[in-house]
């Protein structure tokens, strides 16, 4: 039988072909038994680019989870289907699948194939500080030692967890995704983005829950290095219908775009 957990150093273990066990650096900040978000993307975003068969000259250019309920910290299993190819784009689907088979995230993709230094680059230069003029700030309380909060380093050019409003922060991974796997620059971005909305948020924890039962990210480049940053603000209506959107960059510019839906509400 396959424990509920690993002990590897690293968000997942694959234990076959399609099987990844999670560990407690999956661990979210809400609940002692589901996993923050962004290292479940992360392996989806991995199993897009590469399924059996993926071309080489095609590029993660747009990626939108859909996460109707919280991922549980419990194997799960990983499908991946080609929708449409084309000479120039492709369309890719994948999906996580708990024990139960109920479906508890899935992904949409868009990869654009690439010709290198086929036309001239213009992107934005850096627009934050570096990670190394930023600093380190205590995370929000969490009532559990090992989780996803000890598993990314953090360094903020603005803003902090506990502050609330807009916040700049570089995120660096301590752990790979899969065990023994290499890290692909695209990890980097997707394990981080989920975080827009609480890096940013404009509410009391303790008195509202602001969830995402989406993330979309664009990136016109792979990030280069370890850091990322997320340049984060949330808007949030009377009604209860909130957004968080995030500015992406490496320590060289720009690479892209993230956007959360947000559901709000008051506690209890």
């Amino acid at each position: 039988m396959v424990s509920r957990i690993s002990d590897a150093e690293a968000f997942f273990e694959q234990v076959a072909e399609e099987r990844f066990v999670p560990t407690a650096y999956t661990r979210g900040p809400w609940d002692a038994h589901c996993q923050h978000a962004g290292p479940p993307a992360a392996l989806l975003g991995r199993a897009v680019q590469l399924r059996p068969g993926a071309r080489e000259d095609m590029r993660l250019a747009r990626i939108t989870f859909e996460i109707p309920r919280p991922v549980p910290l419990r194997p799960l299993s990983v499908t991946t289907r080609l929708v449409k190819e084309g000479r120039s784009v492709e369309f890719v689907e994948a999906a996580l699948t708990a024990e139960s088979g109920e479906e508890v995230m899935r992904a949409r993709a868009l990869r654009i194939r690439t010709v290198p230094g086929s036309v001239p680059a213009t992107s934005e230069s850096l627009a934050v500080p570096a990670p190394e003029a930023s600093r380190q700030e205590p995370f929000f309380p969490v009532p559990w030692d090992m989780g996803y909060h000890t598993a990314m380093e953090c360094r903020f050019a603005a803003g902090s967890f506990l502050e609330r409003g807009p916040a700049t922060c570089w995120m660096r991974m301590r752990v790979p995704v899969v065990a023994g796997e290499k890290t692909m620059p695209s990890d980097r971005v997707l394990v981080a983005a989920d975080s827009g909305n609480g890096l940013s948020n404009v509410l009391d924890f303790a008195t509202h829950v602001f969830i995402n039962p989406d993330l979309t990210v664009h990136l016109h480049r792979h990030p280069i290095g370890e850091w990322v940053c997320l340049d984060a603000r949330t808007s949030i209506d009377a009604d209860g219908l909130g957004m968080a959107e995030a500015a992406l960059h490496d320590p060289r510019g720009a690479i892209g775009r993230s956007v959360q839906s947000l559901f709000v509400s008051s506690r209890g």
